[in-house]
């Protein structure tokens, strides 16, 4: 799944959504057509939390993610609230994100250490290393990035609906995926520099050789 994560996350969140509102939204109406647009990345969404199969930060976030979203979408009861709901949520969402670095909490900080856990090294003696000077700071510009992705997508939604109305339902799908890509692409910047960092720390060096004798032992008792 991890290679084709790209094209999935084009299929489930851009394009079942337009074919759904440009098809479905004159047989039952934009507000059920923004709805029903929405199922299948609900379920990609749940999917891709499945795979994690831990309750760690990442995945609560991304589980209490999907509930908000998809709440504030059934309860909006017109189309147009549900674009204005979308607008206020991703400011809350950017003040939620800025509110970990004030309280020097960043959040991307603790997904570092959750998906680091997933590969199988030791979350508490990753802890101290991600909470070094150079490597917080970045994981803090990381943060950063996903506070100002939501401010940039929020404020280019109220332009939208005020120039289309509900016909910026589309074009929006379209600019969060782009907006969602370029932030992205600085988070795995980020990662990779983090990554470059750790590799000069001792305690780094020595869980990533334990994991490797760990994989060749396993691999020498299953022959």
């Amino acid at each position: 799944m991890k290679k084709y994560i790209a094209l999935l996350d084009i299929i489930f969140y851009v394009i079942f959504p337009l074919v759904v509102w440009h098809y479905g939204r004159e047989i039952i109406g934009d507000y059920y057509a923004m709805l029903v647009s929405s199922v299948p990345g609900i379920l990609y969404s749940i999917y891709r939390f499945y795979e994690i199969k831990k309750l760690n930060v990442f995945g609560i976030f991304m589980l209490g993610n999907l509930i908000i979203s998809t709440l504030l979408d059934v309860l909006a009861g017109s189309a147009i609230q549900l674009l204005w709901n979308n607008v206020f949520y991703g400011y809350a969402l950017a003040v939620l994100f800025a509110g970990t670095i004030v309280f020097k909490k960043p959040i991307a900080l603790y997904f570092g250490l959750d998906l680091m856990e997933l590969q199988g090294m030791e979350k508490a003696r990753l802890k101290p290393l991600f909470h070094k000077k150079k490597i917080y700071l970045v994981f803090v510009l990381i943060t950063l990035a996903f506070a100002l992705r939501d401010v940039i997508q929020a404020t280019f939604k109220i332009w939208l609906i005020n120039e289309y109305g509900v016909e910026a339902f589309d074009k929006g799908i379209i600019a969060r995926q782009v907006i969602s890509w370029g932030t992205s692409i600085l988070t795995v910047i980020g990662f990779v520099y983090i990554s470059k960092l750790l590799q000069e720390e001792k305690v780094f060096k020595e869980m990533i050789r334990n994991l490797r004798n760990e994989h060749f032992d396993k691999g020498v008792r299953n022959e």
